[in-house]
């Protein structure tokens, strides 16, 4: 069970979300914040993906991609934040991006090997839990169930969708213990002290302004925000959010040696790709994320699951 049920006016918002997020995906257009909006071509990136298999087993690299998508690391930040109430101090957070766990047969397996013996207090995962952006996500839930019932810290999971997924899949994910964030926020609250974290509906694909909403309606207290991308991350930062953290970009996934992406699905900001970076006084992380997406390699940039200590201490930060 979730610790954060849904209010009565949170689910009335769902039903809209709902209704407008169906009409997204039925008509496979990318609605962007500048109100254009254009023709999803993802069937062609796999066309030209294809070719790119081909020509990586001609040349004897797909077993060395294959093995390298499945070298997952476990990377520890610690992040100190003045505003931190002192009763947060040491909170750790667990964070999982882009997991696509049925891209990869066992990664589940691979996932709970490099995390069991982690320590966290919350876990948040930033989208994209199956592998392709249509049809049914019924074959991610055994993977997701071995995986929930193994992630149970004392705050929970609080996740958001991807462009991968599809508003279909909430209910049941939420049925595992999962609490979906979609344009909502949850307080949690210890000694008397509260920490919000903010959740908003994917915008490389599916942008409305009830994301934008999400972020302007912060309060004073110490915030974080959830999203798969970092599209938001100005008006987060303008709103006062202390931490914002993402995915979608894969780091790139396949980069030239020195982990230089060849794609990155992301405009402008290549700084942003993957890793720390800052805004307006807001510090953020781009996850390079867990999984793969449209083949099943990683070059020069190996998988991640991050965890995050946060502390009340000015001191340096460090990886």
């Amino acid at each position: 069970m979730t610790p954060y049920p849904l209010t009565p006016k949170e689910k009335e918002q769902r039903v809209v979300w709902a209704s407008v997020r169906a009409t997204l995906e039925a008509f496979r257009f990318k609605y962007k914040r500048s109100g254009k909006k254009s023709k999803s071509n993802w069937t062609l990136f796999e066309r030209l993906l294809a070719v790119f298999r081909i020509l990586l087993k001609i040349t004897g690299l797909y077993n060395k991609g294959v093995s390298q998508a499945k070298d997952l690391r476990v990377k520890k930040i610690s992040l100190s934040f003045e505003e931190l109430p002192h009763a947060f101090h040491g909170l750790k957070i667990l964070h999982l991006s882009d997991l696509h766990i049925d891209a990869i047969e066992g990664l589940e397996d691979i996932l709970l090997d490099r995390i069991e013996k982690l320590s966290y207090d919350l876990c948040v995962i930033t989208g994209d839990f199956r592998k392709d952006t249509t049809g049914s996500f019924r074959q991610i839930l055994p993977a997701m169930t071995k995986l929930l019932r193994a992630i149970q810290p004392q705050y929970g999971t609080l996740a958001v969708l991807g462009n991968h997924d599809t508003f279909q899949m909430t209910d049941a994910l939420e049925g595992l213990g999962i609490r979906f964030l979609v344009n909502e926020t949850v307080a949690i609250e210890k000694e008397g002290n509260i920490l919000h974290v903010t959740g908003i509906d994917d915008t490389y694909y599916f942008y409305t302004d009830m994301a934008l909403h999400a972020l302007e309606s912060n309060t004073s207290e110490f915030s974080i925000a959830l999203s798969h991308t970092g599209e938001l991350s100005d008006v987060a930062a303008e709103n006062g959010y202390k931490l914002y953290l993402c995915g979608h970009t894969h780091g790139g996934q396949i980069c030239l040696p020195g982990g230089i992406p060849i794609i990155s699905h992301q405009k402008g900001k290549r700084e942003r790709i993957k890793g720390l970076w800052q805004q307006n006084g807001m510090k953020g992380y781009t996850s390079p994320g867990a999984g793969v997406s449209g083949i099943p390699l990683r070059f020069n940039c190996p998988p991640e699951v991050t965890l995050f200590t946060l502390r009340t201490s000015p001191a340096r930060e460090k990886n």
